[in-house]
């Protein structure tokens, strides 16, 4: 009878430690999906300011304006569901479009000099810092996840319940290229 009963105890002190990996495994995993949709949220304001400023362009580069818009539109929308990957080709793309925005200010001072110019690059800025600190955001959840799912014997775990390591946004190198963005 003092078998069964030590059978049974183990047995619940496993099924127990299942249930707390599961559950901090759960609450790990809506973390990083809220920072994902936190760099969203960001990237969405930022792309607004961006659609503002090559409307802005239009008057001085028709060329350049129809380029950037085309750019535009390749714009996807980051949610929760997203990955590193999907933030990360959207970040390629505002870059793309800002250096270019960039570049027909430069070669146009009245548009540079524009008030609306200068408040809407302020909008990108203040946007560009709300999703540098969402990545950095992102990327320390997901190292805490990804710790979980690893180490042991939570990775017992974590393969039995199907979870995997999340990949990590990188850094993205054009922007270390960017021009400076004062107006």
């Amino acid at each position: 009878m003092t078998g069964i009963i030590i059978i049974i105890i183990i047995v619940a002190v496993i099924i127990a430690w299942f249930i707390g990996v599961q559950r901090k495994l759960v609450s790990k995993e809506e973390l990083c999906k809220n920072a994902m949709s936190q760099i969203g949220v960001q990237q969405s304001s930022r792309w607004d300011a961006l659609t503002a400023l090559a409307e802005l362009t239009k008057s001085y580069n028709e060329h350049e304006y129809n380029t950037i818009k085309d750019v535009i539109g390749q714009r996807a929308a980051i949610t929760s569901g997203s990955n590193a990957k999907a933030a990360d080709a959207q970040e390629d793309i505002m870059t793309s479009v800002l250096s270019r925005i960039v570049a027909v200010a430069e070669q146009y001072p009245e548009l540079k000099a524009n008030e609306n110019y200068g408040k809407t690059m302020d909008s990108v800025n203040l946007y560009e810092n709300q999703v540098r600190t969402s990545r950095m955001v992102y990327n320390d959840t997901v190292t805490a996840f990804n710790r979980i799912v690893r180490q042991f014997p939570d990775s017992i775990a974590a393969g039995i319940f199907g979870f995997r390591e999340k990949e990590y946004l990188q850094e993205i190198p054009a922007k270390a290229e960017m021009p400076k963005m004062n107006v």
